[in-house]
């Protein structure tokens, strides 16, 4: 099963938004055949086992991470193959949750005189396919919130300098992290202070899907997420009440030459798709409902996102309840500052004991610098 997990990770951002499976086929001890999901539309791990043997697999055993499938979608059902080739014994990882599976692709094994065994590993299993879970159950995106900061809790210098808080380890595995979400999300204030691509430059990888809100429309029409639409998917979730107001307060300066509906049509032109969210209804200063956006975005295929926000986007999306799991990167530098930022802000939780809490959490190290990730619990 161990294995199977392995081959699983190599379908890692090509999949979704299905999950990552590997299959392991033994036969007299020895391992005679073994597949992955390789990428979104192609067969599953399975059939990419099983497709190219003969009588030899009769009586093999097999070994997979999620539940075979048993319905017709882009590919065949694995039920059929796996009955096909005669497999004697079927272990697999952990049940789907998929309600077209959810334990029939078991029971019409069984069915057919086919030996299963449920739950090898199932926890490590389950971990590898969180996003897949979560999206399944409630077709909304799993979010994880990523940031870097000093060993004071800063991401950026007084002066605004953050180049670089953690070293090039640290900053490599987030592009495996920026390649195994779907999207990355950050806020206009970001795009203000370090004009980023938000793209992934692992050799192989795959761009996520940039996703920025920017409330009243506000992004500057030079920055590279603008320039570069036409080649990485991006979206801009906005308001139209609220840049309505903004524009019209800015009509008359020399550095708004273009009215709000010139804008609009500018950015689509470039390729941006422009996405209407409402206000939330409580707060001072206009921020969207970033709940009602998760729930477009999931209805977009769009399964997971990398939320790489300053501290002000980052609160929103605690305290909205939208966020499942968080990796923090510390660096053994220290910068101080009163007035330096850091990476959740907001107003804050009055009291400890309501702190937003991690489980499951686990630390590696990257060089000089550690990364704490874990659940929201």
């Amino acid at each position: 099963m161990r294995m199977a997990l392995d081959l699983a990770r190599e379908g890692e951002g090509q999949v979704s938004p299905n999950p990552m499976v590997g299959c392991v086929v033994v036969k007299d001890g020895k391992v005679i055949a073994k597949g992955y999901h390789q990428r979104y539309g192609g067969f599953h791990a399975e059939r990419n086992a099983l497709l190219h043997c003969g009588k030899e697999v009769e009586g093999a055993e097999l070994y997979v991470n999620l539940e075979p499938c048993c319905h017709q979608g882009k590919t065949p059902p694995c039920t059929d193959i796996i009955i096909e080739k005669k497999i004697a014994r079927v272990y697999v990882g952990c049940l789907d949750v998929n309600p077209e599976v959810a334990g029939k692709g078991v029971e019409i094994l069984r069915e057919h005189g086919i030996q299963v065994e449920i739950g090898i590993l199932e926890e490590e299993c389950r971990k590898l396919n969180e996003v897949f879970f979560c999206y399944m159950a409630n077709k909304l995106p799993f979010v994880a919130m990523k940031y870097a900061m000093t060993l004071d809790g800063k991401i950026a210098c007084e002066t605004g300098d953050s180049r670089w808080v953690t070293g090039t380890e640290a900053r490599n595995y987030v592009q495996c992290l920026r390649n195994r979400y779907r999207g990355i999300m950050v806020g206009i204030g970001t795009v203000f202070a370090d004009d980023p691509l938000l793209n992934c430059r692992m050799e192989n990888g795959r761009n996520p899907v940039r996703i920025l809100c920017d409330t009243r429309l506000r992004i500057p029409t030079d920055s590279r997420i603008v320039q570069t639409a036409g080649e990485i998917e991006t979206i801009l979730a906005w308001n139209p009440e609220a840049a309505e107001i903004y524009y019209e307060s800015k009509a008359n300066e020399k550095e708004m030459p273009w009215n709000l509906q010139e804008m609009q049509k500018f950015l689509t032109a470039k390729g941006i798709t422009l996405l209407e969210i409402p206000l939330k209804k409580e707060g001072a200063m206009p921020e969207l409902d970033l709940r009602i956006l998760m729930q477009q975005l999931g209805q977009r295929g769009i399964d997971s996102i990398l939320l790489e926000g300053g501290g002000m986007l980052n609160a929103s999306a605690l305290q909205e309840h939208v966020v499942q799991r968080v990796y923090a990167f510390v660096a053994p530098k220290l910068v101080a500052g009163a007035g330096a930022k850091s990476p959740v802000e907001g107003v804050g939780i009055p009291r400890m004991e309501n702190a937003v809490k991690l489980r499951e959490t686990e630390i590696s190290s990257f060089g000089e610098d550690i990364c704490i990730t874990g659940r929201i619990k």
